[in-house]
């Protein structure tokens, strides 16, 4: 295949890149770098199979040649970015999916949508599943990014019904692994970054809040699976193995070997944030040929804390 993948030198678009011309495909990667880095993609500019765009797939995009598929994987995706970057994550899940799927549309390419757990917002279903249509606050501080992936699910599924675009929606649930930022403000980062340079690890309110997290190996494994399926409506991706916060702070001491503890902060500081956070990958499973999790939380975290080890 011929794929483009949006957002190519961001942490989850990065590792697709891999994934993609590990199998043999050509891959054309398109980024802005308003948050992604150029040292995620660094290592494939030598490769004949791998060509590199730097383009805002906000505005006009045109790519030469055909095209297999179209991978969005573009956006803002850590509250510290999104909230300082608020317009532009408004646009690329807008304009960004509208131009993307333009793209798919004139190539009669796949059409592949990373949307996130964040569409399911504080929910009052759990775990979450497809059907559930979420409480969001659209007004909120975090809606720019929650709203924007909502619209960006709505519009693939009206290109789809409308121009008969092949789609695919994954709803993608905490993950973590090599090329996250140190300082993107999401958990794993923040602990592990905290853990290294011997801190105690901030932890908001009690700690009883919840997430699941799943290694990113494991998430694109899913996410090619879900490419090669014939599901075009959501699909959720993620662990459900589901761990406090407080439980997850414990963990990456423990495995660092940081003798420094835990400081609790008021939860005001992450307003907004959902209490509650798990998939369900029942439909995963039946879809995804018995897809799951293979990598345990501390054999991924061994291998994220040696990636960031090297960063602080």
């Amino acid at each position: 295949m011929r794929v483009l993948i949006t957002g190519a030198a961001g942490f989850l678009g990065s590792n697709l890149c891999d994934r993609f011309l590990r199998e043999g495909h050509e891959v054309v990667g398109l980024d802005n770098f308003i948050t992604g880095h150029p040292d995620n993609i660094a290592h494939l500019m030598g490769n004949d199979r791998f060509s590199f765009v730097r383009h805002n797939i906000s505005e006009y995009t045109y790519v030469a040649g055909p095209l297999d598929g179209v991978l969005h994987f573009a956006s803002p995706a850590s509250p510290i970015d999104y909230l300082v970057l608020p317009i532009q994550t408004l646009k690329v899940g807008s304009l960004g999916t509208h131009n993307s799927l333009g793209l798919a549309k004139a190539k009669g390419a796949r059409f592949f949508l990373a949307s996130t757990s964040e569409v399911y917002g504080d929910p009052m279903v759990h775990p979450q599943v497809e059907s559930y249509w979420g409480n969001v606050n659209p007004i909120g501080p975090r809606g720019v990014y929650d709203e924007a992936k909502r619209f960006a699910e709505a519009i693939t599924m009206a290109y789809h019904r409308t121009h008969g675009v092949d789609t695919r929606i994954v709803r993608i649930f905490n993950t973590y692994g090599p090329r996250m930022q140190l300082d993107d403000g999401r958990v794993v980062p923040n602990f592990v970054g905290q853990a290294v340079r011997k801190e105690p690890l901030t932890v908001y309110g009690d700690g009883s809040q919840t997430r699941s997290f799943c290694y990113v190996s494991d998430l694109v494994e899913g996410i090619v699976r879900l490419l090669n399926s014939d599901e075009h409506e959501p699909v959720n991706i993620g662990n459900p193995d589901e761990i406090t916060i407080l439980e997850f702070a414990e963990a990456i001491n423990r495995i660092t070997g940081n003798q420094a503890g835990i400081k609790f902060e008021p939860m005001a500081r992450t307003k907004g944030d959902p209490q509650r956070r798990r998939p369900d990958i029942s439909k995963a499973k039946r879809f995804l040929n018995d897809w799951e999790p293979a990598i345990p939380l501390e054999e991924g975290m061994r291998k994220t804390i040696e990636y960031f080890a090297k960063l602080v």
